[in-house]
């Protein structure tokens, strides 16, 4: 979907609505079609509500939120508490969690959000672990880390606490992905953890602050888990357990899945078992299969090179005469104004980045 920066102004009134139940992304982005901007939707009256295609119960809705929410004042509120608020709009909403359906209209973090976290693995499984399922986690979520694979969970009890932990301990990044506000911990037993986090990483959610963790908003939270990342791994999961639900979104989403097998005797690896069983995830026995599975060393350096290395003007030329159909190089430098050398140069860059790739015969496209 094209993207357009949000102003501050705009932003204020995306945050504003996400204070609204019932007022989702869709509803939002059909609000500001229809009006142009969430900003006129806000001042619209009953009847403007109704014949942009809100339901009755959501029009009214919206009409007496405006009366206690004051959009300038949300956004100055966030401001003050070290909150940051990405509206699906804003180019720095991670590209991936943009394109899953029914992505978050507001994505709200403390922290710091890196380019090279899209190189994303998530880790879920039971809040009630073995030994076996702890040694297991922290061995992968190890080696995943110093791989400079960014670790996402859930900030739960058992595996999720265990692979945040063992991030921090490599040195690596984590994201937790809360199903209650970012300045509402929960358990709030993990504040220390939550604190170190922050200073390697950051912590989610979609509800706004001051929202109280409440079980149904536990299993929606799971499709962002899964959407942030590239591939999920499920560690240990009872018949019943949560992370079974991460794991369907990651299918549902197109993620790849992955699982590590245990004893078919313990209840806590008959979920894990049954998805390997089905074909539904990967058997692990190692960080390596995880990162030969996703050619992650090629990702991260990529990723890498589109932090470190910005494009010059020549690269900004070549990119803006490539598109989905192959062109040749003779062509494209014919285009540009530009002598072969450099069209080679830049084109190398930028495969380099990710945004190009050769299709062969010395024809390149856009890699996305």
């Amino acid at each position: 979907m094209p993207v357009d920066e949000p102003t501050s102004d705009e932003k204020a009134y995306w945050v504003a609505f996400s204070r609204i139940s019932g007022v989702g992304a869709a509803r939002m982005q059909m609000l500001t079609h229809r009006f142009g901007s969430l900003r006129r939707a806000w001042q619209a009256n009953d009847a403007e509500m109704l014949f942009a295609g809100l339901p009755p119960s959501i029009a009214e809705e919206v009409i007496r939120s405006r009366a206690r929410i004051d959009p300038a004042e949300e956004l100055a509120r966030l401001s003050r508490s070290g909150i940051e608020a990405l509206p699906l709009t804003d180019p720095a909403y991670p590209d991936r969690l943009r394109n899953i359906p029914n992505p978050p209209a507001v994505l709200y973090f403390r922290g710091e959000l890196l380019e090279t976290d899209s190189i994303s693995i998530a880790v879920v499984g039971t809040r009630k672990p073995s030994r076996y399922g702890l040694d297991v986690t922290k061995r992968i979520v190890t080696e995943l880390a110093a791989a400079g694979v960014t670790i996402v969970s859930g900030l739960a009890l058992g595996i999720d606490a265990a692979a945040h932990q063992a991030a921090l301990d490599a040195g690596g990044r984590t994201l937790a992905v809360l199903g209650s506000g970012v300045d509402v911990l929960y358990p709030p037993s993990h504040r220390r953890l939550a604190e170190s986090i922050l200073q390697q990483g950051a912590i989610l959610s979609e509800y706004p602050p001051g929202t109280k963790p409440d079980a149904r908003n536990f299993p929606p939270r799971n499709r962002i888990i899964s959407g942030l990342a590239q591939g999920v791994l499920v560690v240990e999961a009872g018949e019943q357990s949560g992370a079974l639900i991460t794991a369907q979104f990651a299918l549902d989403q197109g993620r790849d899945t992955f699982a590590v097998p245990g004893g078919i005797y313990w209840p806590l690896s008959h979920g894990t078992n049954r998805l390997i069983q089905k074909g539904e995830a990967k058997l692990v026995t190692s960080a390596a299969d995880i990162l030969d599975e996703l050619d992650v060393p090629l990702a991260i350096a990529q990723a890498q090179a589109r932090t470190a290395m910005p494009a010059d003007g020549s690269e900004a030329q070549v990119l803006s005469y490539l598109s989905r159909d192959p062109m040749h190089v003779d062509e494209i430098g014919r285009a540009a104004g530009l002598p072969a050398p450099t069209v080679a140069s830049a084109l190398s860059m930028l495969e380099l980045k990710g945004l190009v790739r050769s299709v062969g015969g010395m024809n390149y496209v856009l890699a996305r």
